[in-house]
């Protein structure tokens, strides 16, 4: 018995010296690897500026405090990753789809197009002699005229010549016949009738002004000469149109056009009829490709004996039977994507019980009603941003993770670069400027103006003016004609436009400058895009106060290098400085 005790005591014994030698060091070898793991996933941040993550302790480059361990930088998140507080997300009203494969409930294609006049019902009036005009009978453009019609009388010396020569021919005609036929052949090439060539002949009398008429029935698209205007032989004097029937001409992006052929049905609809529907068919499908736009003319022929069609009116086309049913293609909503230049990005959802986000590339293939294909980027469950998608753009701008503009991403924000990661003199070659007319940014700029107005009373802490001006900025907003961009253009504006609508809204519905002021950093972002999309005629200035948005950042633009700071007022007028010129 006593040698089992002693035994036991034995191996009691070792087990307690063994952990005692090897137990610590095991546990210091797991927290030794634990240290490891974690400084590799370590990020750094400033205390006062924590829009700042850097891989590596040193000094933040907006103040060079030292920058400390990031709590936030052991979450997971990957570098391109970024997240959003529920509160950002309620108050953008930030919306998620989960994308699925196959086809679309509206599978039609739809087009915009332009009422132009039927070329081949065009007609030009023109002069068949020379002379003064003595009377013009066509008063203005728009004007309906029938074959016939006396249009203009007009003195001519070469006409007047010719019908003396007549009367002397026609007492001639019996010994000189040839003579006689050729001055007749003159003055029907002059376009006189054999009745008008008689009545001369057996009246003796010469007609000093002679008519001209009609050879088309049409309505009058353009005058070429006014009375008193001395023209020449075959000179034009009126365009005349027939638009009894009209065309339709749309532009079809280079991967579109397998969808199409010629003596293909279409439904014809305009703005000016919200309630009808015409239909058409496809009669000509341009041959060559404009290598600028990457488009192709489809052209529809409309009948229009009622005038309903006037040149110039915006249509849309929608073509049928074009349904996707292919299993590999995933179809997204249009509102999902952001255009810049030749790329298209969305962003994605990353964590499904979290707000987590990162932006990806995609390859846009045909549209299907208000939805895009996606032939690369997305794979069917992927969750996506669907609404609200400009501002957590924006956020992963202030952020300093790619973004719409910030092609690279992963670059903090230092006193020599712009707003988005990059510098001032790059922003622009990263996202080329929207084909925009000046039409579209002289109202663009009326828009800018109320925003400068918004900015300044926030400044002045005045709540009631900033109300006043935010909805003067609404009605500038909705005066921007949207038809007046095409394509992406035109959809990036809508997006924003809806972006710039919601925001506006929330400050004009508050009577606290601190509420007003949250909306109004999205307003600026969108403000900052739209600026820098679509430019307008001045010289514009993107300012950035770190301090902004509980020391998040926010930016703002003015027309002024000076900072006057619209988040704080008079408690921190100056602070802040210029991130970016757009010229």
């Amino acid at each position: 018995m006593k040698k089992y005790i002693i035994y036991f005591g034995i191996m009691a014994l070792g087990l307690l010296l063994g952990w005692i030698l090897f137990g610590g060091s095991s546990k210091k070898e797991t927290d030794h690897k634990h240290d490891m793991v974690s400084e590799a996933n370590q990020m750094w941040t400033c205390s006062m500026h924590p829009q700042i993550m850097q891989p590596e302790p040193g000094d933040c480059p907006l103040c060079g405090m030292d920058l400390i361990p990031a709590e936030a930088g052991a979450d997971g998140l990957m570098a391109d990753q970024f997240k959003l507080t529920e509160n950002a997300m309620a108050l953008a009203n930030i919306q998620t789809t989960i994308v699925g494969e196959g086809s679309v409930e509206d599978n039609s294609i739809k087009l915009s197009g332009k009422i132009a006049e039927n070329e081949e019902a065009n007609a030009v009036q023109v002069s068949y002699f020379s002379g003064r005009i003595e009377r013009l009978n066509i008063s203005f453009t728009g004007e309906k005229v029938s074959k016939g019609q006396l249009l203009a009388t007009v003195y001519s010396p070469e006409l007047f010549a010719a019908q003396q020569e007549l009367i002397t021919a026609a007492s001639l005609k019996e010994t000189e016949p040839a003579l006689y036929n050729a001055v007749r052949n003159k003055l029907k090439i002059w376009k006189l009738s054999d009745s008008q060539i008689n009545q001369i002949e057996s009246t003796g009398t010469v007609k000093e002004n002679f008519p001209v008429y009609a050879t088309v029935t049409g309505t009058v698209t353009e005058k070429l000469v006014n009375q008193g205007d001395y023209i020449k032989q075959g000179q034009p004097l009126l365009k005349i149109a027939n638009l009894n029937s009209v065309w339709a001409n749309f532009d079809v992006y280079e991967n579109q056009i397998n969808n199409f052929k010629k003596g293909q049905d279409v439904i014809i609809t305009t703005n000016a009829y919200a309630n009808k529907e015409f239909t058409g068919k496809v009669d000509f499908i341009d041959p060559i490709l404009n290598t600028k736009t990457r488009t192709v003319n489809l052209r529809v022929v409309l009948k229009n004996e009622n005038d309903l069609f006037k040149p110039g009116m915006f249509v849309t086309a929608k073509i049928e039977g074009t349904k996707t049913n292919n299993e590999d293609i995933i179809i997204i909503p249009s509102s999902a994507i952001l255009w810049t230049g030749e790329r298209s990005v969305v962003y994605l959802k990353s964590s499904a019980d979290q707000p987590v986000f990162e932006m990806r590339e995609v390859v846009l293939g045909n549209q299907q009603g208000d939805s895009y294909e996606v032939l690369e980027g997305l794979v069917s469950g992927d969750e996506i941003v669907s609404n609200g998608t400009f501002t957590v753009d924006a956020a992963a701008q202030l952020q300093g993770k790619r973004s719409m503009m910030n092609k690279e991403g992963g670059k903090t924000m230092t006193g020599h670069e712009g707003h988005l990661g990059m510098s001032n003199d790059n922003l622009m070659q990263e996202s080329e400027r929207m084909k925009a007319p000046k039409a579209f940014q002289d109202q663009l700029q009326q828009v800018f103006e109320s925003y400068i107005s918004v900015k300044d009373a926030l400044v002045k802490d005045d709540v009631q003016k900033a109300v006043e001006d935010v909805n003067k900025f609404l009605k500038e907003l909705n005066k921007v004609d949207m038809k007046l961009v095409k394509d992406k253009a035109h959809n990036e504006w809508m997006l924003l436009e809806k972006e710039l609508k919601t925001s506006a809204t929330a400050i004009s519905k508050s009577n606290d400058v601190k509420v007003q002021r949250d909306h109004f950093k999205p307003l600026s972002s969108n403000m900052i895009t739209a600026v820098q999309l679509f430019g307008i005629n001045e010289k514009v200035y993107v300012e950035y106060c770190p301090m902004a948005d509980n020391n998040k950042g926010a930016y703002w633009l003015s027309k002024e290098e000076k900072v006057i700071n619209p988040y704080f007022g008079d408690a921190m007028l100056t602070c802040g400085e210029v991130k970016q010129v757009i010229n």
